[in-house]
């Protein structure tokens, strides 16, 4: 999974250039592909150490009650 991370966005230049727009565009949908990536591992509890995780937050609750 992914750590967290802040990054800006870049300033465009005053000229419109089409090749940098591509290439924002592209880098911005592989990231947003990444990030829904993470979410649908951590709903489907994928990864081990979360799964493994959540089971035992599960037990200490059930042995609380």
């Amino acid at each position: 999974m992914s750590g967290t991370k802040t990054t800006t966005l870049p300033v465009p230049s005053p000229v419109y250039d089409a090749q940098n727009e591509a290439t924002t565009r592209r880098n911005l949908e592989l990231l947003i592909d990444q990030v829904e990536n993470d979410l649908l591992v951590a709903k489907t509890q994928s990864d081990s150490s979360g799964s493994l995780a959540m089971r035992r937050f599960q037990f200490l609750l059930m042995g609380a009650s």
